[in-house]
């Protein structure tokens, strides 16, 4: 269903809670599956020689902080689907990395020409933009290495192969680099019809935001041998809660501060972007992120109570979080 037909289906929103997310110990195991992801990005990106600079700056963006939602997207499916955390963990760190890589690029003057991130200059104005282009590079290199060495831990060569298609579809020409495209083309974009801006908004956002966190969750489904109707629900689950980030960003980027945010407050409304609360406002985009979470939340339906409280608290989450 598109967005606009999705958004007209509720005039009145309401947030589901299930039993299963609301006794869930959530922050506890957000910091716990945090630090283990940290643990094995760190080994995986050693300061050592040549290119110890380059290194440096992978270092810098990887390791800077963020909500790690992805790689614990991609976790939490591997285990709901029956699979072992251990086997998704090289799939965890590609997808930080590759969502590392993206913020560098997106932060790029050629691209949104930001200057802070989680707090922090950008990589771009510590290391250089030549430098930037090249760690970005770099950080995508070694997502790809990551994902291979799955096999070492018993996953089979058919489905690592099948992971590395998913990830590399969500970077492209159909994932993260058709977002951005779109995203600098609407820029100062003129759309008379309200239905026209959603479209144009919608396609931005199911490339650029929505499709690396589905992809997240697909590879952690098919690392943990999952079936295809398994990966087919919480790849519509990760779709729904990528399109809710998104537009949660969009509202806390004109509600807070550039402290509260870490990043550079109110920069889409100077750069004259299409936004969520420039097409709905700020109340009808809040709507929309209850609604969204909801239909996330009814694809996972079919799957363990228990298992799936993870799922269900990191939508909670997306939803309610203030940066």
């Amino acid at each position: 269903m598109r967005l606009t037909r999705r958004f007209m289906l509720t005039s009145s929103v309401r947030r589901l809670t299930s039993t299963a997310s609301h006794n869930f110990e959530f922050m506890s195991y957000m910091v716990n599956k945090i630090n283990s992801v940290n643990k094995a990005l760190d080994k995986a990106t050693p300061l050592c020689k040549p290119v110890v600079k380059i290194r440096e700056a992978m270092r810098y963006t990887l390791l800077s902080g963020g909500k790690h939602v992805r790689p614990v997207l991609c976790l939490a499916a591997c285990v709901l689907v029956g699979g072992q955390e251990s086997t998704a963990m090289p799939a965890a760190c590609a997808v930080e990395m590759i969502h590392a890589s993206s913020l560098i690029q997106d932060d790029l003057p050629c691209m949104d020409d930001d200057s802070l991130r989680r707090g922090k200059p950008t990589n771009h104005k510590v290391f250089g933009e030549d430098i930037a282009v090249l760690t970005r590079d770099a950080l995508i290199a070694l997502a790809v290495e990551k994902m291979a060495t799955s096999t070492s831990l018993g996953v089979s060569p058919e489905r690592v192969l099948r992971a590395v298609v998913e990830m590399a579809k969500a970077v492209g020409t159909e994932g993260l680099v058709a977002g951005q495209a779109a995203d600098l083309s609407g820029e100062g974009m003129s759309l008379e019809e309200d239905g026209a801006r959603l479209e144009h908004l919608e396609f931005i956002h199911i490339h650029k935001t929505a499709a690396l966190l589905e992809a997240a969750t697909v590879t952690g489904a098919i690392m943990g041998g999952g079936s295809d109707g398994e990966i087919e629900r919480l790849r519509k689950y990760a779709r729904c809660v990528g399109l809710m980030f998104q537009v949660v960003d969009d509202v806390l980027d004109v509600t807070k501060s550039s402290d509260e945010l870490g990043k550079t407050a109110g920069k889409d409304l100077i750069a004259s972007k299409l936004t969520y609360p420039k097409v709905m406002g700020v109340e009808k985009s809040r709507e929309y992120a209850d609604e969204l979470n909801r239909e996330a939340r009814e694809h996972l339906h079919a799957f363990d109570s228990a298992k799936v409280a993870p799922l269900l608290s990191l939508a909670d989450y997306i939803v309610n979080r203030q940066n």
